[in-house]
């Protein structure tokens, strides 16, 4: 069996997370699972990222912001591949442009093309645990790029749709997804299997749990998504045809 999982910034904001999540990774690795993994940058660092950079220049160009910005992600698989090791689980990171993860040229908001290589396919053959830095890619040119916010769910559909993954988790603060904000309305209904469309439809209406590209994508690989809690792991919402 072959799983993708997506663990978002908050669920990865402070070491005690950090290893709640390579926890729950060791042990599906140790069934026997192909385990491929997805992170998005540990809290607040992207924002703090930007924020650094606008102290040297407030307009610098797209290209270089998009070289700095992928750090985050960087930094965070490498810590998740050191959590994994400590706990005698095998596993390897590797930056976008060292997955494969094909994108156009648009940077700040690129694309996925396809994956052009077929080196995580060879680490997994290795028993390896891959942790992929999610929200990059790599341009026909050779340039860093990254997708936009929220990039990371779209990172994680896309190598679940290429490498033919059984299931695509999306790890994050939430329990699955809600008619309406559960934060600000105590008596919202949350789904336990939500169509294509009508998820879309509340991505519009101003739901951020998901990626409207990651969805699209999902849709047209006829892909279904979990949406679940980082802190429980308990059955969220099912995203499918």
């Amino acid at each position: 069996m072959r799983i993708v999982q997506k663990y978002g910034g908050s669920s990865l904001a402070d070491i005690a997370k950090l290893q709640a999540a390579a926890q729950r990774i060791s042990q599906l690795a140790r069934q026997g699972t192909q385990v491929v993994v997805v992170v998005s940058a540990q809290g607040d660092t992207t924002d703090e990222l930007i924020e650094k950079a606008k102290t040297v220049n407030p307009r610098g160009s797209a290209r270089e912001m998009d070289a700095y910005l992928s750090a985050g992600e960087q930094l965070s698989a490498s810590l998740m591949a050191m959590t994994l090791g400590a706990m005698g689980v095998p596993a390897v990171s590797l930056c976008g442009w060292q997955a494969g993860l094909l994108t156009d040229d648009v940077f700040g908001n690129a694309r996925i093309l396809g994956l052009k290589n077929d080196r995580i396919l060879r680490e997994l053959e290795k028993e390896n645990v891959v942790v992929v830095a999610g929200f990059q890619g790599v341009s026909a040119g050779g340039d860093i790029t990254t997708l936009g916010r929220g990039g990371s769910d779209t990172t994680a559909v896309a190598l679940a749709a290429f490498l033919q993954a059984d299931l695509c988790q999306i790890f994050t603060d939430v329990d699955g997804i809600y008619d309406r904000d559960p934060r600000r309305f105590p008596d919202a209904q949350r789904f336990s299997e939500i169509s294509y469309e009508k998820m879309l439809r509340l991505i519009h209406n101003g739901a951020q749990v998901l990626h409207d590209r990651s969805v699209e994508l999902a849709q047209a690989y006829d892909l279904k998504i979990e949406v679940l809690s980082s802190a429980t792991g308990a059955p969220g919402t099912i995203v499918g045809p």
